[in-house]
């Protein structure tokens, strides 16, 4: 028995450093202290977070699965790459199929469901200390997701599910300082959509894309000059 209760918290205590490990990689990652395209040197990271090798590789493949990080067979991990080309398109793709799915929204939605995204938004908005920025990603996918499911079209939300897969990583970006303004721009769509109002509607959610996209952009414009300064000034031994 006494066996049985030291494994479960051994257990218990490398999930929990393999949770911590992910945090830490991924606040690297977003901060772009881990340079985009650079291969992880797993060595110097591991003694970096004072971990070992083991909880180091369940929280980068974790980051891999969630597009943060790339894997090379025989090369190891790699901070992925950001391609400012393939970021601004997925991102017009999703402005496009968002704005084209709002009038069919507001044709088929019936007021209950309109009712329980406002529900949704109402608990949502809700300050909750806990609430991590993966929490903030979430619940704004979830949003988006709400809005095409009103459409009853499948596929469209097939679509949008596979670009916000897509661009996940770089929504993280700046995330928590806009949550106050995401969440009135939310409620402000909700609200157009269930007074039917198709033209108030298509303005609001096509601003509220581009200007997200403007944001990330901003932010990973921002990131690459502080690299490009901390190089110039390593180059100058400052």
């Amino acid at each position: 028995m006494a066996r049985q209760v030291a494994k479960k918290t051994t257990a218990t205590r490398e999930e929990s450093v393999a949770e911590s490990v992910y945090e830490r990689v991924k606040t690297l990652s977003i901060s772009f202290d881990l340079l985009p395209g650079n291969r992880i040197n797993e060595i110097e990271l591991a003694e970096r977070l004072g971990v070992s090798r083991t909880p180091l590789r369940e929280g980068l493949n974790r980051l891999v699965s969630e597009g943060f990080l790339t894997i090379q067979p025989g090369k190891g991990f790699f901070r992925r790459p950001l391609d400012a080309k393939e970021i601004f398109d997925l991102f017009e793709l999703r402005q496009s199929i968002e704005v084209t799915a709002a009038p069919i929204a507001i044709q088929r939605a019936s007021n209950a469901a309109i009712g329980q995204i406002r529900d949704f938004l109402e608990v949502s908005k809700a300050d909750v200390p806990s609430r991590t920025i993966a929490d903030l990603v979430e619940l704004d996918e979830s949003f988006h997701e709400q809005l095409m499911a009103l459409t009853g079209n499948e596929e469209m939300l097939r679509v949008l599910k596979n670009v916000n897969a897509r661009i996940r990583f770089v929504r993280w970006i700046d995330m928590e300082n806009k949550r106050a303004t995401t969440q009135g721009e939310h409620i402000a769509i909700i609200e157009a959509i269930a007074h039917r109002d198709t033209a108030e509607a298509v303005h609001l959610l096509a601003g509220h894309i581009e200007k997200r996209m403007d944001q990330v952009t901003a932010a990973i414009r921002e990131g690459y000059a502080r690299i490009y300064t901390d190089k110039q000034l390593n180059a100058f031994g400052a």
